[in-house]
């Protein structure tokens, strides 16, 4: 396509957004609010994620070794762990370092256990990690099934509810996230709906004249590409400035050691071009549903 032609679609396209009057303030309106919860909720669902991932690194199985179990018979169990595919590590902790671990988690209470010392009812243990946290269950039924293991622990059912409480929130973020961008869709092309009846004179002409298709359509196109690049604007500078007040005031807050924020250089700039890549798209293939739908050329 010549710069000539395009330069002339780019124009139509800007004639017909102001053509439209107060149909484009309300499409444009549409998209900034969309994008802005759009942006908004993928912000929080890509920092859930990076909570939930940490929280799943954490994850880990404790097998518990009979206290009857012999040297030997203790490094058979940890050569019969590591041939499991899904495990990544498993680490040796001795009854005693089990003792001095209880010891210093409870603090000042821990104390009263120092008597345990010279005779330590506690039991040596592996402490095991998987390369898949989902694979957890898996690997700690096949655990409990070696030999002169006397127990396994893992937090099944805390382990469940974290699984099961990641995937409910990436699936209604995606769900609503989808429910705006087709909301969107929808109002831009009903904007260039009204552009192409109000115009469909004009088009006639063109088309007795001789003009092609892609001639007549293509400025509805760019029409619909800026409505939703121009309702990206607002969103981006609400993005970039409400994440950088978040990234200075608010991760200094934060308490625990699994839950941080992602940085603020890149991911809000790499968040801020995602917001405008789905702008342009949304405003694209919503006037590709009303050029199909009303422009029979």
């Amino acid at each position: 396509m010549k710069f000539s032609t395009m330069k002339r679609h780019f124009r139509e396209g800007g004639k017909n957004i102001w053509r439209n009057g107060w149909m484009t303030i309300a499409s444009i309106g549409a998209v900034t609010t969309t994008l802005i919860l759009v942006g908004a909720f993928l912000a929080l669902m890509l920092n859930l994620n990076q909570v939930a991932g940490n929280v799943e690194k954490d994850v880990e199985i404790k097998a518990l070794v009979e206290v009857t179990a012999e040297q030997g018979q203790v490094e058979s169990i940890q050569h019969e762990i590591e041939q499991i595919p899904e495990v990544s590590s498993v680490e040796y902790s001795s009854k005693e370092e089990e003792l001095n671990s209880l010891i210093q988690s409870m603090g000042e209470e821990g104390n009263s256990w120092e008597l345990f010392e010279q005779d330590n009812p506690l039991n040596d243990a592996y402490i095991i990690k998987t390369e898949n946290p989902l694979d957890t269950f898996e690997v700690a039924s096949q655990v409990k099934s070696i030999d002169n293991i006397k127990e396994v622990n893992y937090g099944e059912e805390v382990v469940k509810n974290l699984f099961r409480f990641n995937d409910y929130a990436r699936n209604i973020g995606l769900v609503l996230i989808a429910a705006l961008v087709f909301t969107a869709i929808f109002l831009i092309s009903n904007t260039i709906k009204i552009t192409i009846m109000a115009r469909s004179k004009e088009i006639g002409i063109m088309k007795l004249v001789g003009a092609t298709n892609g001639f007549i359509r293509w400025p509805f196109f760019i029409e619909g590409l800026l409505l939703g690049v121009l309702g990206s604007i607002l969103p981006i500078a609400v993005i970039i400035s409400g994440y950088y007040y978040l990234d200075r005031n608010v991760s200094g807050l934060i308490q625990f050691d699994f839950i941080e924020l992602l940085p603020f250089n890149p991911f809000a700039w790499q968040l801020a071009l995602l917001v405008l890549a789905i702008g342009a798209v949304i405003g694209v293939w919503g006037s590709v549903m009303s050029v199909r739908k009303f422009l029979k050329v």
